[in-house]
């Protein structure tokens, strides 16, 4: 996989981060920039750590589905993105001010759950996974710093945006590794 296509994955994993932190923005009154780092560390570390467990348990079970391992890629990416793209259609959530562990770590995991998916993919498409959970890491952390102060900013209406293009981007990836499998792309 190249870092193109890592990068759009990356970016795509990150939309859910990015748009509950433009809740995040709009919910605090005075935003400081410690905010931004806060919810930058909790959603990018939870988004680099949950591929790498998802590459563990797909290592475990390779062995046993390497012969569908573009459909299980497909199928994994299209649901993730489905549902990314659903859930920019619903209503937004009110979400607390509070950067506590409390507050955050809920958030930090409700919004990687997609990543773990991803690391199943990853292990049966044989990705540097240490490369990879790094690219994503650092592409969700400055997505989600960033999006508490676009929150502050801009409000609430990027947000089902960002979900939307996430999902997108998500169900094209997923196609493309199936296309590239079955020979009908290079």
């Amino acid at each position: 996989m190249g870092t193109g296509t890592l990068f759009i994955i990356a970016v795509g994993l990150s939309m859910d981060a990015f748009a509950v932190s433009i809740c995040k923005g709009l919910s605090v009154q005075e935003l400081k920039p410690k905010h931004s780092v806060i919810t930058g560390l909790y959603f990018g570390g939870f988004q680099a750590l949950m591929p790498l467990i998802g590459y563990i348990l797909g290592k475990q079970f390779e062995h046993l589905i390497t012969s569908i391992d573009h459909w299980i890629a497909f199928v994994l990416l299209g649901l993730i993105g489905l549902n990314m793209i659903k859930e920019s259609r619903s209503k937004a959530e009110e979400l607390n001010c509070s950067f506590t562990p409390k507050a955050m770590l809920p958030l930090a995991v409700a919004t990687s759950i997609d990543a773990l998916a991803v690391g199943i993919t990853f292990a049966f498409l044989n990705v540097n996974i240490a490369y990879a959970v790094v690219f994503i890491g650092i592409t969700t952390f400055i997505l989600s710093a960033a999006g508490v102060k676009i929150g502050q900013l801009f409000g609430a209406k990027f947000k089902s945006k960002a979900e939307l293009a996430g999902g997108i981007v998500l169900i094209l990836m997923g196609l493309k590794i199936l296309l590239e499998h079955l020979g009908i792309i290079g």
